[in-house]
């Protein structure tokens, strides 16, 4: 009995020890930055970073996105290798690594979904001086309800506490004033009015001005101006599951392909295909979903946000590809649209896309980009190296032209 005593007392004082050690890792940072959301996450906290830096701000951020990094102060990458699964403690062990670094600002993204784990990361972990909120949509409904409502009082768990918030959301917004002013955070609403289609041409990938606009302002806040920030984001290396546009040339073809994998929940799917293919005429357009065995709920909200879109073929890939393709036609959409293919060598999509294309086609990855061999991951890969391909073949024939000339 005695022996159990005295361990208990050990484990409290070890906790206690811990709690006080992380604050002090916590108040050595003074500009300490939450970004949460339903979308854009990954893009604006690596926008945020980029600003700040390009400030002369030494930042370390963090992102819990398709390839979780921490992006040290001079920009430099390193990989976060987790064995076990994803697990907010990890943001603790950020704190206590990067402390070594002396930074003045740390950008880190919401990894939690459950609200409740929400709350904790925000007010036990991170305790943010400015927090983001991207915008609030139907994503993880199992665990944050199965309303945008819902959805929203979830993310406002991650509200500073008198802080200031800055978001994007505009469906909701009242939701987020009314817990901001219990919580007596300033918060601020930004609409994505003064970023000009120049200043988004400039970035390497397609992205989106929301983010942008939502960045500059978060990097002004910091003491940023808008000219410094913005051209440090230009030259910024992008998230892995950014917006990618891959343009290849075969056969006398033209073949686009763009990376949507990131942008996993219906509306944002639906949306970004809208964007990208909602003024185009006389050309093949083709969505894959990519499925995974444990979301089989997710390929179908997908699906729904599909059907009403103007599409050529939907292509089916992944672990559970016939359940989706039984719920496609289930939900009306006709058998000669979809293509179901499971889980070939990428080449094979690559392929296939090439058969059904006339002209051009622009193909959209969408759904899950990992799953048990990263199989969205892999078909990316191999519409880039396509891309790499078609470019060289294009050099050498123009050079022969020429020569000829």
């Amino acid at each position: 009995m005695v022996i159990l005593i005295l361990a208990t007392i050990g484990v409290v004082l070890y906790w206690l020890f811990e709690y006080y050690r992380h604050q002090k890792y916590v108040n050595s940072i003074p500009i300490r930055i939450h970004v949460n959301g339903t979308r854009g996450k990954s893009s604006v906290t690596r926008l945020i970073a980029a600003g700040l830096r390009a400030g002369g701000i030494r930042t370390v951020a963090k992102t819990t996105g398709t390839l979780p990094r921490v992006i040290l102060p001079d920009g430099r990458e390193a990989a976060i290798i987790r064995l076990m699964g994803a697990n907010i403690i990890e943001q603790k062990y950020i704190f206590r690594h990067t402390s070594e670094l002396k930074p003045q600002a740390i950008v880190i993204e919401c990894m939690a979904v459950n609200p409740v784990f929400q709350w904790i990361t925000e007010r036990q972990f991170v305790r943010s001086t400015i927090g983001v909120i991207t915008n609030c949509r139907a994503d993880h409904i199992d665990l944050m309800g199965a309303t945008t409502q819902s959805v929203t009082m979830s993310l406002s768990n991650t509200l500073p506490p008198n802080g200031v918030l800055y978001t994007a959301e505009n469906h909701h917004f009242n939701i987020l004033k009314k817990m901001a002013d219990k919580y007596h955070t300033r918060i601020h609403q930004i609409r994505p009015t003064d970023v000009t289609r120049e200043e988004l041409d400039k970035f390497r990938y397609i992205e989106h001005a929301e983010n942008v606009q939502l960045a500059l302002a978060v990097c002004a806040e910091a003491g940023v101006p808008r000219d410094v920030a913005l051209k440090g984001m230009q030259t910024a290396h992008p998230d892995a599951g950014a917006l990618m546009k891959y343009n290849i040339r075969d056969k006398g073809k033209v073949i686009n392909f763009y990376n949507v994998f990131a942008a996993n929940d219906p509306d944002s799917s639906a949306q970004i295909i809208q964007m990208i293919t909602g003024h185009l005429t006389n050309v093949e357009k083709i969505i894959i979903i990519n499925s995974r065995a444990d979301r089989l709920f997710r390929s179908q909200q997908l699906v729904d946000a599909v059907k009403p879109l103007d599409f050529s073929y939907l292509f089916l890939t992944g672990e559970i590809h016939e359940k989706v393709a039984s719920y496609a036609l289930h939900k009306g959409i006709p058998k000669e649209k979809i293509v179901a293919l499971g889980s070939p060598l990428p080449d094979v999509i690559y392929q296939k896309v090439l058969d059904l294309t006339k002209q051009e086609s622009h193909v959209i990855g969408i759904g899950n980009i990992a799953g048990q061999v990263y199989y969205g991951a892999q078909i990316v890969a191999h519409f880039k190296h396509k891309m790499k391909q078609s470019a060289k073949l294009n050099q050498a024939k123009d050079k022969q032209q020429g020569a000829e000339k």
